[in-house]
């Protein structure tokens, strides 16, 4: 399972790969987990999930740029999401990474696509999700984000359960954050490698920003990590405006509408675009039996 997982994680970064995937569009499974190459697609999306009384977070998929040009552009499609979600009236965040507006090229050029952005954001009242990737990048990050939330509070961040480090980012951040366990493969030096102490540090950060009072998305498609949140709220009287459960996109669909039947707030994750290799190979990584999908949809024309 490891060895897989391993594979799966490599292949995301591998360019050619990246570029063949392109190539061939949302084939192979992808679009169980990619709501559309184009933004009116993934807006369609987002408002079935609306009338089943579920928000979203909106993401046009994209990573690692190598040019200032990339970065710009990206930039400007994040522009035109915030856009589509003002123009559509949906229910939606947006969610965004740093690497493709530039973190790898100099915080500078990062920093002023990202504040652009967040104007834009203030402007519609729309808020703003910062993912969080692998751990080098994992202190400028917050660094950045930092920074930025001094001068616009729709802002929020995703820390991952698996790095030793979270709990005491979350303590010192005091901030809205959705919690997630981890889809990157680091080493031991820096994250817990038993899947367990991964799930246990989960539940102990969704409890520590509850007990605080400090706004959390409980990431995760795990039901005993949902129930289990589901029962300390319970037990401690924790108002459910005070957190929600958010999920991936094309992952789970039925927990999703059950739990917002039960009148919990649930958001999911709708990624789009062209550049989802990455996104759907990391999907695979954590899952590998989501595989036959690759098989399966290998001869359909």
């Amino acid at each position: 399972m490891e060895a897989t997982r391993t594979f799966f994680l490599a292949l995301a970064k591998n360019r050619p790969a990246r570029n063949m995937a392109a190539k061939y569009g949302l084939r192979f499974g992808a679009k169980r987990f990619v709501a559309g190459e184009t933004l009116p697609e993934a807006l369609e999306q987002i408002k079935r999930l609306n009338r089943e009384g579920i928000a979203a977070t909106l993401d046009r998929l994209g990573e690692f740029v190598s040019t200032r040009e990339e970065a710009e552009r990206a930039a400007g499609w994040s522009l035109e999401t915030l856009e589509g979600i003002a123009r559509s009236g949906v229910e939606s965040h947006l969610s965004l990474k740093l690497t493709q507006l530039g973190l790898d090229l100099g915080s500078g050029i990062c920093e002023k696509n990202l504040r652009q952005i967040l104007t834009r954001a203030a402007q519609h009242k729309i808020f703003v999700r910062i993912d969080m990737e692998d751990f080098p990048r994992c202190q400028a990050t917050i660094d950045l984000f930092q920074t930025m939330r001094r001068d616009f509070p729709l802002i929020g961040l995703v820390l991952q359960s698996y790095l030793y480090r979270s709990e005491q980012d979350v303590l010192d951040l005091k901030a809205n954050l959705r919690l997630v366990k981890g889809a990157y493969k680091e080493p031991a030096s820096v994250a817990f490698p038993e899947k367990a102490k991964v799930d246990g540090n989960l539940l102990r950060l969704v409890r520590l920003q509850l007990d605080n009072g400090w706004y959390v998305g409980v990431a995760s498609h795990d039901e005993k990590i949902i129930a289990s949140t589901k029962d300390y709220v319970r037990e401690h009287n924790i108002d459910k405006e005070c957190f929600e459960f958010q999920m991936l996109y094309g992952i789970k669909t039925e927990v999703q509408k059950k739990l917002a039947q039960e009148g919990y707030k649930v958001r999911v994750y709708v990624p789009y675009g062209t550049d989802w290799y990455g996104y759907f190979m990391r999907r695979l990584a954590e899952r590998p039996a989501n595989v036959w999908f690759i098989v399966k949809n290998f001869f359909k024309k």
